[in-house]
């Protein structure tokens, strides 16, 4: 099946585009076109992506806050028989009766150049730094350290997470060159040790290979030894009680997010204490 989908957002669209996806992600075989139309602001700009709308007839999802452009496209889009829905709409709605006050029609607020913001591009900054061992000297500011053998995806979470707010650093283990001491006496990152199954990363490094133009075998891909680091670095997160996640099955996303709750769950531990 065939789906055009319109994105119509008063600011980056960002928002939008990620609701759209996860919804898509629920229906097999749905070859999707997206159009896609960020800042829409005005009537004059409207009224030329209805004409596009109406040439390649789909499913419009919009953010906008402007009362009376939201109202021509509800309107122009009944007209020609197609949906218009707006995802965020029942989220206001609970908030604004929950808190008992109007939302702010504002576009793009969220995307203010606030503190936080710029503690996430700090955190980016940072963790691009500290990437596969580098910078154990400031290892001690970092939110969240990552430890575990090559690709069990250090880096992509430590990206993902950096997006979120979090300083982090990363580093290999790696048995012939252990890592150094200073990992073992942290006191304020939250440490945690990646590991997967000896087969998915025996997977993983021999695609690795075969991009680089490399020889497909050789010991980084060896069973016995891939086995011994898997199980090098198991005894080393045991040994100092560092929380694992096995990454496996998991997605980026996911990893992520159990490391967040571990996060969480190590800032409640501390009031509480």
């Amino acid at each position: 099946m065939r789906l055009h989908l319109h994105l119509l957002s008063d600011s980056t669209g960002e928002t939008l585009e990620n609701i759209a996806k996860a919804a898509l992600a629920q229906f097999d075989d749905v070859e999707t076109q997206r159009h896609f139309w960020p800042m829409v602001r005005s009537e004059p700009h409207l009224e030329r992506i209805l004409q596009e709308i109406a040439q390649a007839p789909g499913l419009v999802l919009f953010t906008l806050v402007n009362s009376q452009i939201r109202q021509t496209l509800e309107a122009r889009c009944r007209a020609m028989g197609l949906p218009a829905v707006a995802p965020l709409d029942s989220v206001s709605n609970a908030l604004s009766g929950m808190l008992g006050q109007e939302a702010k029609a504002r576009p793009g607020r969220q995307h203010v150049l606030d503190a936080a913001y710029f503690a996430r591009v700090d955190a980016i900054q940072f963790t691009i730094a500290h990437d596969d061992g580098i910078g154990a000297e400031d290892w001690e500011e970092s939110d969240i350290v990552l430890a575990g053998v090559s690709r069990s995806s250090k880096t992509p979470t430590s990206i993902y997470l950096a997006n979120r707010g979090f300083k982090v650093a990363n580093i290999p283990i790696v048995i012939e060159s252990p890592p150094p001491r200073s990992l073992f006496a942290l006191e304020r990152p939250l440490v945690v040790g990646l590991t997967t199954s000896a087969d998915r990363l025996i997977q993983v490094r021999r695609n690795r290979l075969l991009s680089l133009n490399q020889a497909p075998e050789t010991p980084y891909v060896d069973q016995e030894a891939v086995a011994r680091e898997v199980a090098y670095a198991r005894r080393m997160f045991a040994d100092n009680g560092w929380p694992v996640i096995d990454v496996t099955r998991r997605s980026i996303e996911e990893t992520a997010a159990a490391i967040i709750n571990l996060c969480n769950e190590r800032r409640q531990a501390a009031a509480q204490a």
